[in-house]
């Protein structure tokens, strides 16, 4: 009897075996799935159910034709946040000063009072825009809501495309990186930005590693760019379903190939998931179910899981791409910025 259910079994295994491979070979490359509904979940603030329930981005399809209509494009996107920026800086109560440090501009958002435990520590930021968008203080959302949970941040108006494609930027957050460090220990410095500032947050740390710089004591990558091209599950799954950037294949793309100008969109700079992560600081990462750059996120909180480096991965229930500073007074905005600022509370040095 023994022998029978053993023969029995090794048959059952062999056919489920078979089963396996023959599904494997006749697999398509692609999955159909059936137009539905997809309802506004009731499991998040009522704030955020608004936002969810609100129409997709008008601008996600724009292809502007020329390096003038772009500079159009940023001129009226950056109007609209700058007009927002007082009552968001009242209400943060911090204040903006410009500088420059090794050529760059940059802007110093302090708080108006800076906890006894963060007097020697500062953030570095830098915007998100796609590597074209907010220039000047429209880059500066991030940079407020961060400064107004008590810590200095100084935020980095890098150059961007159309004028200056890749690598000006990370040139640019690579010159203030030294100057940073020639003033401040680094082990003191955390170092933030969502969407394209996440992905230079974390370009930031391949380039200083490449030239042998000193690393930061922490980093938040806000549902970074962290693949600049189109590759990652979310490109698709949340393709019109992100209700912020919406797809990839629009504005978003159209802007990766400005920026990239012919570089190769997998270098570990312009796709920092591709890098190696060994020996990288400490990282937040934040996103959302909804998000566009969810698999982006995921996928380096895995590399730095696999490299042995402590990695928190939060993500949020229905947050579409960066709604975490698109609307400050989301309860889910102030979460996220609040464990932030605790995470660099505990992981920076003093």
């Amino acid at each position: 009897m023994r022998g029978r259910a053993f023969a029995v079994a090794a048959m059952a295994t062999v056919l489920v075996s078979v089963g396996a491979t023959d599904r494997a070979a006749a697999m398509d490359e692609t999955v159909v799935v059936p137009p539905r509904p997809l309802p506004v979940p009731k499991t998040v603030s009522p704030e955020l159910q608004r936002l969810i329930g609100s129409p997709m981005n008008p601008s996600w399809d724009q292809h502007p034709a020329s390096a003038e209509a772009w500079r159009a494009l940023v001129k009226t996107y950056a109007a609209d946040i700058e007009t927002a920026l007082p009552a968001l800086m009242a209400r943060e109560k911090v204040t903006i000063r410009a500088d420059r440090m090794n050529g760059v501009p940059v802007f110093w958002v302090e708080p108006e009072t800076v906890p006894s435990e963060n007097r020697d520590r500062i953030l570095l930021n830098f915007h998100g825009g796609a590597y074209v968008f907010a220039p000047g203080k429209a880059g500066l959302r991030d940079a407020i809501l961060l400064a107004g949970r008590g810590f200095r941040v100084l935020s980095v108006d890098y150059r961007m495309a159309p004028d200056a494609p890749y690598p000006a930027a990370i040139d640019d957050a690579e010159a203030v990186w030294k100057a940073v460090v020639a003033q401040y220990p680094a082990k003191r410095v955390g170092v933030f930005g969502s969407s394209t500032g996440g992905a230079m947050t974390l370009a930031l740390v391949v380039r200083a590693k490449a030239h042998h710089l000193p690393l930061p004591g922490a980093l938040w990558a806000g549902t970074p760019w962290a693949q600049l091209d189109k590759v990652g599950d979310s490109y698709f799954t949340n393709d019109h379903v992100d209700n912020a950037l919406v797809s990839y294949d629009g504005l978003l793309g159209a802007a990766a190939r400005l920026y990239a100008n012919g570089h190769n969109m997998a270098g570990p700079e312009l796709s920092p998931v591709n890098a190696d992560f060994t020996g990288f600081p400490p990282t937040l990462l934040t996103t959302g179910t909804r998000d566009l750059f969810l698999s982006n996120t995921i996928r380096v909180h895995r590399k730095l899981k696999q490299a042995g480096v402590v990695s928190d991965l939060n993500v949020y229930e229905g947050l579409s791409h960066g709604d975490f500073e698109r609307d400050p007074d989301l309860p889910e905005s102030r979460e996220v910025y609040g464990e932030a600022a605790a995470f660099f509370r505990q992981m920076l040095a003093r």
